[in-house]
């Protein structure tokens, strides 16, 4: 993200980090879509794309809320002009719409609305490497959020007469959910060219992955129920996993390009 370091920017940022984030909080899909267009989404996107894009997915993913922004990025990327639902690749060969003003229920996350499709057509090579670099934004926020789930849950709840979170493998769960967003945080800030944002896209399902599994361990009994906040963020992990390939996925095409290069580039100067 690319932002001047002056005070005044700052605070502009913080502004708008505010304003954005009670937006996101008060409304969601087709709703948010319209308050979104409202604020000058498409003016930033096009102006400062490199701070929009981060700056609104990681919202979208710490607030719950969902809107059809990634057609935004992807439309954008391509040079395409309109506002029809742009066809998305998904994990296993498979195509979907993201249609905000479609019936939702299509997917394992009933909220959003997803169509499959039987058949579509790939991305340009620059709107997919985008693409990504959006949705890992969006699982790292969601990811982040169920840490913060997780720990709190740890840190208030008493087992055996003694809190949660001073259990040693409880305390290894959420930190091992720590390292793993930190460091898809650094993949996605340092998300280069094509193969950047594979890596960067991949690194934050597994990272949205692992908090899942661990945050919902965790939280025990609970986390399994539909009425916590958790259940709504694992279902839109594995939709927004999904999307543009899979972790799995793009780790095995990773391989694959580097076993076809020979050689590994450097993604970033440490």
């Amino acid at each position: 993200m690319t932002v001047a370091d002056s005070g005044a920017d700052r605070a502009e940022l913080e502004l708008l980090t505010d304003t954005l984030r009670k937006t996101l909080t008060s409304a969601s899909g087709h709703e948010l879509d319209t308050a979104l267009a409202e604020l000058g989404w498409p003016d930033l996107l096009d102006d400062l794309p490199d701070l929009a894009v981060p700056l609104v997915f990681r919202l979208l993913g710490e607030t719950g809320a969902h809107a059809s922004v990634l057609n935004d990025v992807v439309r954008r990327a391509a040079g395409w002009t309109g506002t029809d639902p742009v066809t998305l690749p998904f994990a296993g060969g498979t195509f979907v719409i993201w249609d905000s003003t479609g019936s939702t229920g299509g997917a394992v996350d009933e909220e959003l609305a997803l169509r499959t499709l039987t058949e579509g057509t790939a991305l340009p090579a620059e709107a997919l490497a985008e693409g990504r670099r959006a949705l890992g934004w969006w699982l790292l926020g969601t990811g982040h959020t169920m840490l913060a789930l997780a720990r709190r849950h740890a840190v208030e709840r008493t087992q055996f007469g003694r809190p949660l979170a001073s259990f040693q493998a409880v305390r290894h769960r959420l930190a091992e959910t720590l390292v793993a967003l930190e460091g898809a945080e650094a993949a996605l800030n340092n998300a280069d060219g094509e193969l950047g944002a594979l890596l960067a896209k991949a690194a934050a399902g597994h990272a949205a992955l692992t908090a899942s599994r661990h945050c919902q361990q965790v939280l025990g009994g609970i986390g399994f129920t539909a009425e916590h906040d958790l259940s709504r963020h694992v279902r839109r992990t594995l939709v927004l996993d999904g999307l543009l390939g899979s972790a799995r996925e793009l780790t095995r095409e990773a391989g694959a390009l580097i076993r076809e290069a020979g050689s590994a580039p450097r993604l970033a100067q440490l």
